[in-house]
């Protein structure tokens, strides 16, 4: 993913590797891209390496200097293989180690299993406010003119999140309501 979001920057415009970083931490890309953003210029060097983006220039500010990328003809088909590879891939992401603590919930005294998904509550609400947060920045940053596919995956995203609130508020609900967790 690090790979098609550095070239899809890229594809934008040349630029420095500090620039792709800034651009992709506005946009969260940690959160709804799956990428760390320090992985970038490790991504550069091995894109410039195949020859998918090349330096286009190098600007010199006092005693530094910045290579200045562009993304190549052979980057721009490797980029499109990427965004179909992307589309092809199944993304259905379970939550598996909450399934897990909850098939065996019942080994532990059930308030300290309440107090545990409690925790896994708060940090889904967190994650909302994210969300909703970066929404409200793109579509300041954008004046309201979202892509209709941008506005698809803020309210998937939000829906994902939601359903699994959804989840773990109704496991805290039953085991409150349970004699045992068993």
């Amino acid at each position: 993913m690090t790979k098609l979001l550095v070239l899809a920057m890229l594809g934008l415009k040349p630029m420095t590797g500090y620039d792709i970083k800034t651009m992709l931490e506005l946009n969260d890309a940690e959160r709804w891209g799956g990428v760390l953003i320090g992985s970038i210029y490790n991504a550069l060097k091995k894109l410039e390496k195949d020859g998918y983006i090349e330096v286009a220039s190098i600007e010199s500010t006092g005693h530094r200097q910045k290579a200045i990328y562009q993304i190549t003809d052979k980057g721009k088909e490797y980029e499109q293989e990427l965004i179909i590879e992307a589309l092809e891939n199944s993304s259905v992401v379970y939550p598996t180690t909450l399934y897990s603590g909850i098939s065996f919930a019942f080994k532990l005294p059930k308030t300290r299993a309440v107090e545990a998904l409690e925790k896994q509550k708060k940090i889904l609400e967190k994650e909302d406010m994210a969300i909703q947060a970066g929404y409200e920045a793109k579509r300041l940053a954008m004046q309201g003119n979202l892509p209709a596919l941008t506005q698809l995956a803020f309210d998937h995203m939000l829906e994902v999140v939601n359903v699994q609130l959804k989840f773990v508020t109704q496991a805290i609900d039953i085991m409150k309501k349970e004699n045992s967790l068993a």
